[in-house]
């Protein structure tokens, strides 16, 4: 259950990071106060996860999960361009979450 919650906060910060941008600057309210659910719910899920779990596992799942996340959300969304090295080191980073879940034998 402990994962769940984690997975649930990264997906969280990919909902806050993403309606931040929609907030242009929190100048549009509704995804001002999106972001700010988003952000909430995101570190209330952490702070269940950390509590079972290392905080130098479940800390660097989260970022790396809502920074590729992110990624995700910018090419798609936004239309972001990334170069094909930038692409290597996203793949780069997810293959790092996934190496750290599997070697913490969790």
């Amino acid at each position: 259950m402990n994962w769940i919650y984690l997975i649930l906060a990264g997906i969280f910060e990919v909902v806050w990071s993403t309606t931040m941008k929609l907030s242009h600057g929190f100048t549009k309210i509704s995804f001002t106060i999106y972001t700010i659910i988003g952000l909430f719910l995101s570190m209330f899920f952490l702070a269940i996860a950390v509590k079972r779990m290392p905080m130098s596992l479940a800390y660097p799942i989260w970022t790396g999960i809502g920074a590729v996340g992110s990624v995700i959300i910018g090419v798609v969304l936004f239309g972001d361009k990334l170069s094909p090295l930038t692409w290597i080191f996203v793949a780069l980073l997810l293959i790092s979450i996934i190496g750290i879940k599997i070697s913490s034998g969790n």
